[in-house]
């Protein structure tokens, strides 16, 4: 018994000072200092303007361009909905990302129907519609300052006429610069 208090006491000391070092933590490490001044280049080595230049990139006009191609500038929608529909996510993001590219700029919504229904219920439908544009495009950080969302109900109809691919062409949102 005496024996093994013995070896636990000599194992417990040799532990300990293992654990010890003789660098005291109260005083500071050493460092090293160096010149840090590069050598003078020649003239041969000296780079250029024109390699070190870094080009200065217009995103609000390429997303301008890119919005001003085709058809995106209009969000369709069915009928007695106001759900912006899945295909329609990128055309609103690039949207969303032309706006974020330039603060000052602003898009009115302007929300319409088919000629189905009452006037004041197409009205507050196109509103609906305007501001779920509006809404999809703040959740992607556009500024609340940036859209203002109207309705025109059924009043400016895109295509006269009727049937399902006229009403089609009415249901929607256009997204116009002010």
């Amino acid at each position: 018994m005496k024996l093994t208090r013995f070896a636990l006491t000599l194992t417990a000391v040799a532990v300990l000072a293992g654990c010890s070092s003789a660098v005291k933590l109260d005083e500071p490490a050493p460092v090293e200092t160096r010149q840090t001044t590069p050598p003078a280049a020649t003239p041969a080595q000296q780079p250029t303007t024109a390699q070190t230049a870094v080009p200065t990139v217009d995103l609000f006009s390429q997303y301008t361009q890119e919005v001003n191609k085709g058809a995106n500038r209009v969000v369709y929608f069915d009928y007695d909905s106001d759900v912006v529909k899945e295909e329609y996510r990128p055309l609103v993001d690039l949207h969303a990302k032309r706006l974020n590219a330039n603060k000052r700029a602003a898009l009115n919504l302007e929300g319409h129907t088919d000629e189905r229904g009452g006037r004041e219920y197409n009205l507050a439908l196109g509103q609906r519609r305007a501001e779920a544009v509006a809404k999809s495009l703040t959740l992607l950080g556009v500024g609340a300052n940036q859209v203002e969302a109207v309705s025109y109900g059924k009043e400016r109809p895109a295509v006269q006429g009727s049937g399902e691919e006229v009403w089609a062409k009415n249901r929607r949102v256009e997204l116009k610069d002010k």
